[in-house]
């Protein structure tokens, strides 16, 4: 029985957490760093190796101002263990006004609908232990 062939792939983890740090690094500067297909373009958050578009392994960075609309959203009030002391707050999904892209983030003192409609305009304003912090603009 013939085996199939064993392709290696050359990425690193070293690679990978790089990438991460500079993806947190952009978020602290309220920065949104990501990933565009050198073949079509395609635009991915920073922690991918291929292009979920056409398959293609080769990518640019390209940074992005952290402003945009929020377009969903779940208001949190029984947080997960070691959340409590952030409670209420709302894990905020937006689109970036600079592209088509949507990343999530943590809101704080969010308790209703009220606080935040739907196209509310938002920003990045930092990284902690939580991920990404949005803020009103």
């Amino acid at each position: 029985m013939q085996q199939a062939p064993v392709v290696q792939f050359t990425y690193s983890k070293v690679y990978k957490l790089l990438s991460k740090q500079e993806f947190i690094n952009s978020a602290k500067a309220g920065k949104v760093l990501a990933r565009k297909c050198t073949k079509c373009g395609h635009l991915h958050l920073v922690t991918t190796y291929f292009c979920q578009n056409c398959g293609n392994k080769s990518f640019e960075n390209v940074v992005f101002e952290g402003k945009g609309s929020v377009v969903t959203y779940t208001i949190i009030t029984v947080p997960p263990d070691g959340y409590e002391k952030y409670v209420p707050y709302a894990w905020v999904i937006m689109t970036l006004d600079s592209s088509e892209l949507r990343i999530s983030g943590f809101m704080a003192g969010i308790g209703s609908p009220a606080d935040l409609p739907l196209g509310t305009k938002v920003k990045i304003a930092g990284y902690d232990e939580r991920g990404m912090i949005f803020e009103k603009q």
